[in-house]
């Protein structure tokens, strides 16, 4: 393949990975509503069209708040939030403080475990969903797969938090949170289309 080639692929397929030039690599984000998190991650916010997966020491360290600017922009949009057997109710009020427009947020409760992947996969393969939310306890590397594919159809965000397990190689972005006295640990643990791996604390 010749140089002039090689350019026009990499124009039309912004997500091929180039190296040390992982920066120019990226598609669409949005913001995080964190400047410093947003220096850190490539092209400058949570990846669109991507499986996200935060591994978490135990619930409410933080994650949600994490997460809150951009649910809160996704539902502006006019998008569905769906959260897929949260391990809590989600509590309105205070997503309404926050600026989610609760007329977007799409609970599914009556979801069992192995039902996890399907629900997912649907909801993110509907188009109407800008992010979809899961607690699930373990993930076969196919279904992730097919979530990650599912994700970057609908550009949405497909977000899965861990509580234990070694995470599939399939997803975009890989984040470990821990509670610091000083705010919210974040590690970088991967980021598709980056070599970049650091840690910083929020102040959440």
């Amino acid at each position: 393949m010749d140089s002039a080639a090689l350019e026009n692929l990499l124009r039309r397929q912004p997500r091929l990975w180039r190296g040390r030039r992982a920066e120019q690599t990226t598609g669409p984000v949005i913001a995080t509503g964190f400047p410093d998190l947003d220096a850190a991650l490539p092209g400058g916010g949570w990846p669109l069209g991507a499986l996200l997966e935060i591994r978490i020491p135990c619930l409410g360290v933080g994650e949600l708040r994490l997460l809150l600017p951009a649910l809160c922009a996704i539902s502006r949009s006019g998008r569905h939030l769906a959260w897929v057997a949260p391990p809590h109710r989600p509590y309105a009020p205070a997503l309404l403080q926050a600026g989610v427009d609760l007329a977007q947020v799409l609970v599914v409760e009556s979801c069992g475990e192995a039902d996890i992947p399907w629900t997912l996969e649907k909801l993110l393969r509907s188009g109407a969903c800008g992010a979809v939310l899961a607690w699930p306890r373990s993930l076969a590397d196919h279904q992730a797969r097919r979530l990650q594919l599912a994700a970057e159809e609908s550009q949405a965000l497909a977000v899965l938090f861990l509580l234990a397990g070694g995470g599939s190689p399939h997803a975009a972005l890989r984040l470990k949170l821990q509670p610091l006295p000083e705010g919210l640990g974040v590690d970088l643990l991967k980021a598709r289309g980056s070599l970049q791996r650091g840690s910083l604390v929020l102040a959440v």
